[in-house]
């Protein structure tokens, strides 16, 4: 079975694109200033390995139904993505400290295990979540599997290595927006496919 790169990079960029902006990010960020990053990491990283095996299987439900039938759906929810991301305005500012002020937490299991579950209970139905599904439905299971975790690893280690500078110079506004246009654009792409292939 061989990897498709370009489904792996379209997995990365739309998966990368739309978690930047996401309230996860942010809580990596606020965890990491009060705790070992490199453990926020791991706990963040296995919590968001866990959400893409879940949404992969989705897709692979979903890629059961009829070929029209499954490039409809992709569209439908590509469409929800650009509405979601256009809609959202940059309020993801205000929430840096969303996982609470409080005492340092020390040692690995504590880290992993507080970062797991921030990461786990919020990601439920997240953006993300559906857009990774909806791409293993089209793209491939393995290759979409691939790109959304790195994509998803990539935006936590951003956060933990350089939120702040991210923060202060690149406004989310624009990161949504970029983001939600690159999603209407696959609605569209997914409707003429799905009317014309």
């Amino acid at each position: 079975m061989s990897l498709d790169p370009v489904a792996i990079a379209t997995a990365f960029g739309l998966i990368f694109l739309a978690e930047l902006p996401d309230k996860t990010m942010f809580a990596s960020l606020a965890m990491g200033t009060r705790m070992r990053p490199l453990y926020v990491w791991f706990g963040t990283s296995t919590a968001f390995l866990v959400h893409v095996a879940i949404a992969v299987g989705a897709g692979s439900l979903i890629g059961l139904l009829p070929n029209m039938a499954v490039k409809l759906v992709s569209a439908a929810l590509f469409a929800f993505g650009a509405f979601v991301l256009l809609r959202a305005g940059g309020d993801g500012e205000g929430e840096e400290g969303a996982d609470g002020a409080g005492r340092a937490v020390t040692g690995f299991w504590p880290v992993y295990t507080t970062a797991f579950m921030a990461v786990f209970i919020s990601e439920w139905g997240d953006l993300t979540q559906i857009t990774t599904a909806n791409l293993a439905a089209t793209n491939g299971l393995a290759a979409t599997a691939i790109g959304a975790a790195a994509a998803l690893m990539s935006v936590s280690a951003l956060a933990l290595l350089v939120g702040r500078f991210i923060a202060k110079r690149v406004p989310l506004k624009t990161v949504q927006r970029i983001g939600g246009a690159c999603m209407a654009g696959l609605a569209i792409w997914s409707l003429v496919e799905a009317f014309t292939g």
